[in-house]
């Protein structure tokens, strides 16, 4: 997945020692090809080196999403669910 998120940091910030924020608002958030009309999905984004996951129903609860993940684990998860692992 190729990420798209804006980095944004403080017009405070000098030029230095600042934390940069990821705005995920403008991730390129998608659905399983596979998932219904019924509204009970998940999306993902791809956020820097991580992957963002929400619920389709409350996209903007929070402006958080409900789970971020590594790619590594991410992939396991994947992989698990194909499996049978985790239904």
């Amino acid at each position: 997945m190729k990420s798209s998120v804006q980095w944004r940091k403080s017009s405070y910030s000098g030029t230095g020692n600042c934390i940069e924020v990821a705005c995920i608002h403008s991730a390129p958030w998608r659905k399983s090809s596979r998932s219904g009309g019924n509204g009970n999905c998940v999306e993902v984004a791809p956020v820097a080196t991580t992957v963002a996951v929400r619920d389709s129903k409350l996209p903007t609860s929070g402006d958080f999403p409900h789970l971020l993940l590594d790619t590594d684990t991410w992939t396991g998860l994947i992989a698990a669910i194909k499996t049978g692992d985790i239904a």
